[in-house]
């Protein structure tokens, strides 16, 4: 009997032994696994910080480490490459400034440890200051989109659309003026406005000062514009998560049209009054009367300028369309941003014989992939880069640059000039508006 029972004893203990081998097993793996994530992270964060993507630049997550559990549930369902990892079981950013606000890591937190901010404690972001009605400090004036922190195309056609149910609630009916609401802009929120204020059946005008699209009008053509499906008034779900921008465009054009929808383009505003009740909107062509305003502008406002001798010339641009188009010309491309090195490579691909100058050193905050392909194209001659260089002067045949630590001026023969200097922001015409802007150091945009 004692035997059977120590027997019994030993099956026991050796079960238990097996069990705990086994958890510790699964325990080892586990740990090991997560230490490589940790390594691979670091590595990460490193050349980030290398390439200049580790510091965040606009809308970008904070995650709290004391909450985060390390589901990594964040870094699923970002629509980006690397934004976040995991370091000792903890999420945190890697490439922060190439997030795009798109806001899904937010959501998808189950334990709310991640909150968005914007700008950070060294580096301001300057924005104008709204309500959660996305109302200004002038009552009556709103804004949505990129202009107010927002982006990414999805957030952006969002905000436009929760905008103008906002405006439509609070009209005044007694009001005497010819529009409820006149939309400045017609990129993704305003024409996501536009939509809506249709759906409302409001009296609205919509004003773009350049084409259909906005900023997305400027994208060359193959560029894809779009990271997640969004929900368009009037048109329902828009299931397509990669799309070129000319796709887009022509979606947005058949949307429009179905629904006897004009836009006034090139027509650019160039003040607005409020006048007792009503705001007068004067353009370069006429002016309206209108109950409220949503401004859906984007935040690049007009193209930056060398102020370089001819640049007015007609050789010169800011912005590329077709360059599908464009074949065996000399092209002189300005700039070190994403555009420039997409616009370079999409224009050497047409046979054209393309330069590239930038003012700095090297290349620090461009996308991985653009910073792959242009060293490819340097290498291989298809585009010639020419680093510390700035454009002196624009001739009708030639370009004369200044390189840094040389005497004499370098000067190229040149067809087309393109130039990709960022844009000037709008603040200018905003505070002439009377709306309050402030700089955001890294303050909350979306907190649980």
């Amino acid at each position: 009997m004692l035997f059977e029972q120590l027997e019994v004893f030993i099956e026991n203990i050796a079960t238990y032994v097996l069990v705990i081998g086994f958890i510790g097993l699964l325990f080892y793996f586990y740990i090991k696994k997560h230490k490589k994530h940790s390594i691979d992270t670091v590595k990460k964060i490193e050349k980030a910080k290398e390439l200049g993507f580790h510091e965040p630049v606009s809308l970008h997550p904070v995650v709290n480490p004391d909450i985060c559990i390390g589901s990594a549930a964040c870094i699923a369902v970002c629509p980006e490459h690397d934004i976040l990892g995991l370091v000792e079981g903890r999420a945190t950013t890697i490439n922060a400034s190439r997030c795009v606000g798109h806001g899904a890591c937010f959501h998808a937190c189950p334990v709310q440890a991640i909150t968005l901010c914007i700008g950070t404690e060294k580096r301001g972001v300057e924005l104008p200051h709204i309500s959660e009605e996305f109302e200004t400090t002038i009552p009556g004036i709103y804004i949505a989109g990129e202009l107010g922190g927002m982006g990414l195309i999805k957030n952006a056609v969002e905000q436009g659309k929760q905008a103008m149910s906002y405006i439509a609630s609070k009209l005044k009916s007694k009001v005497n003026a010819k529009f409820d609401v006149v939309i400045v802009g017609s990129g993704p929120a305003g024409i996501s406005a536009t939509l809506e204020a249709a759906k409302r059946n409001l009296k609205f005008v919509t004003l773009e000062q350049n084409t259909l699209g906005g900023t997305v009008s400027n994208f060359p053509r193959a560029k894809v514009v779009m990271t997640s499906p969004m929900d368009l008034p009037l048109y329902g779900k828009i299931k397509l998560t990669e799309t070129s921008k000319l796709e887009l465009l022509e979606m947005w054009t058949d949307v429009l049209t179905k629904n006897n929808i004009r836009i006034n383009e090139q027509e650019k505003v160039e003040k607005i009054e409020k006048q007792n009740e009503i705001f007068l909107v004067q353009t370069n062509k006429n002016h309206y009367t209108t109950k409220s305003v949503l401004l859906a502008i984007g935040r690049r406002g007009s193209p930056r300028k060398l102020n370089a001798p001819g640049e007015e010339k007609e050789k010169v641009y800011y912005r590329l369309l077709e360059p599908e188009m464009i074949h065996n010309q000399k092209i002189l491309v300005v700039g070190g941003g994403d555009s420039a090195i997409e616009s370079a490579l999409l224009l050497a691909d047409e046979n054209n014989k393309v330069t590239l100058s930038y003012r700095g050193d090297s290349f620090s905050r461009l996308k991985p992939k653009n910073h792959e392909k242009i060293n490819n194209a340097s290498r291989s001659g298809k585009v010639k880069i020419i680093l510390n260089s700035e454009v002196s002067e624009i001739l009708d045949k030639s370009v004369i640059l200044r390189v840094k630590d040389s005497s004499d001026p370098k000067v190229l023969e040149n067809d087309i000039v393109y130039i990709f200097a960022g844009g000037i922001l709008p603040t200018k015409f905003l505070e002439d508006i009377g709306i309050k802007i402030t700089k955001k150091f890294g303050e909350a945009i979306l907190k649980h």
